[in-house]
């Protein structure tokens, strides 16, 4: 009985019981032990510690690797320059669309309920920020001048755009082309496979992230700011939940519960890494072997969305924007908003993957409307926590993106997005594999 219970347990059920087992061991440890110098130095930093970091990393471990294959798989079965320009146009067009909508949703929640008080100003805020690249810098080290540093620092737009441009090559030399184009073809199935090896580490690692995240912040870091942290929480999931299930509905025509409760397994690792690059291994195969997505669309749509689909971002951007703009006193007018729709919206792209990127776009437009920069003190509190929850709906967009553009290309199986089966196989195997094994049950 007990070994027909644990089979029925699944990937995802496995996840939630480590987090929230995290989140209970931890803040028992806090509460009970408030001041202990062994729970700080063996179990919050010695024990949680170790286990959360070796988890994250061997995420981060598979992505620049497989990045680079997957793109360069996806991009050699793109044998027609206008049909790779016409996937990228589609692909930052229908990113650069939601992160306007997100923008302009969180202004006007957060305008509409008010969650700033002037009461909060006090004269020790002080934030510095970080200074933003220039538009120019962003366009000229897009391109690499040396790709192996490029993977080794783990920038993704050079890798992008190398990855594109070796598989473009690969594409036009004929049959060595095919040769080669066949190796990476086997090289992504054996990083597909590391990946389903490692995500059987997943609960351990939510585990000790959630417990170390309990123990180090507690319930009081939320403070004067609770009714900020809400109204971005509110719009987080009213973005994750709604607008992008309604975006897949009208422009894929499929169901939106299927996407759902196909995406959940993403959002946790989302949620529990607080990484988009760290969860995109686990994003890829499921857009592929959950969903029905071609790999030459997945390989491309999804680590350009990791890079430059910031929607999580951006409404922290729009409701912080007010909620400093409330607390110091100062009026904004529709103008002003309007600047920050489109500044926002265009720094999404020219600020991808600067560390701590979202406290940098964010200073970006306080600058830009004249709010003061030390407001972002306020915030950072509980920026931690909420950086989980917009990790989980970038993860989310990217995904949905990534569905709608593969079904407008027609390198969509529809009948693997409404297989409530697929994907729950060992993911890497391909289809054929897996209806022989089918086979062999029966």
């Amino acid at each position: 009985m007990s070994a027909t219970k644990s089979k029925k347990l699944g990937l995802t059920s496995k996840i939630l019981l480590g987090m929230f087992s995290g989140i209970v061991l931890g803040l028992l440890l806090r509460n009970l032990f408030p001041e202990s110098e062994f729970i700080k130095d063996y179990i919050t930093e010695g024990f949680l510690n170790v286990i959360g970091t070796i988890f994250i990393s061997s995420l981060k471990m598979l992505v620049v690797p497989l990045v680079f294959v997957s793109l360069v798989c996806g991009t050699c079965s793109l044998s027609e320059p206008s049909k790779l320009g016409r996937l990228g146009g589609k692909t930052i067009a229908f990113y650069l669309f939601t992160t306007a909508i997100a923008l302009s949703m969180a202004i006007l929640i957060a305008i509409a309920v008010h969650p700033g008080h002037a009461t909060l100003v006090t004269e020790s805020m002080h934030f510095d920020a970080k200074q933003a690249p220039s538009l120019a810098d962003v366009i000229i080290n897009i391109v690499p001048t040396n790709p192996l540093q490029a993977m080794s620092e783990g920038n993704m737009l050079q890798i992008i755009i190398f990855a594109v441009i070796f598989g473009f090559a690969i594409s036009h030399i004929g049959e060595r082309g095919k040769r080669v184009a066949a190796l990476f073809t086997d090289l992504n199935e054996v990083i597909m496979r590391v990946v389903t090896l490692i995500m059987q580490l997943a609960p351990y690692g939510v585990f000790a992230l959630m417990a170390k995240l309990a123990l180090t912040l507690g319930m009081e870091t939320f403070g004067s700011v609770v009714q900020y942290f809400f109204v971005v929480l509110g719009v987080l999931l009213i973005h994750a939940f709604i607008v992008y299930p309604t975006l897949l509905k009208v422009f894929s025509g499929l169901s939106p519960f299927t996407f759902i409760r196909k995406i959940r397994d993403v959002q946790l690792f989302a949620f529990s890494t607080a990484s988009s690059n760290a969860t995109l291994p686990v994003t890829i195969e499921t857009a592929e072997h959950r969903m029905g997505v071609d790999n030459k669309i997945a390989s491309f749509t999804l680590p350009l969305g990791a890079t430059i689909n910031m929607d999580g971002t951006a409404i922290m951007q729009g409701v912080a924007t007010v909620f400093i703009a409330q607390v110091f006193g100062i009026e904004l007018t529709i103008t002003d908003y309007a600047m920050v729709v489109v500044t926002a919206t265009l720094a999404s792209i020219g600020t991808a993957g600067v560390p701590g990127v979202g406290l940098i776009m964010l200073a970006m437009v306080l600058n830009q409307v004249g709010l003061p920069v030390e407001g972002i003190a306020l915030i950072i509190g509980v920026d931690r926590l909420l950086d989980m929850v917009r990790t989980a709906v970038n993860v989310t967009g990217d995904t949905v993106a990534t569905v709608v553009i593969a079904k407008s290309e027609n390198e969509f199986d529809e009948k693997v997005f409404n297989d409530t089966q697929a994907g729950k196989v060992a993911p890497g195997f391909n289809a054929q594999v897996h209806a022989e094994a089918q086979n062999n049950q029966q």
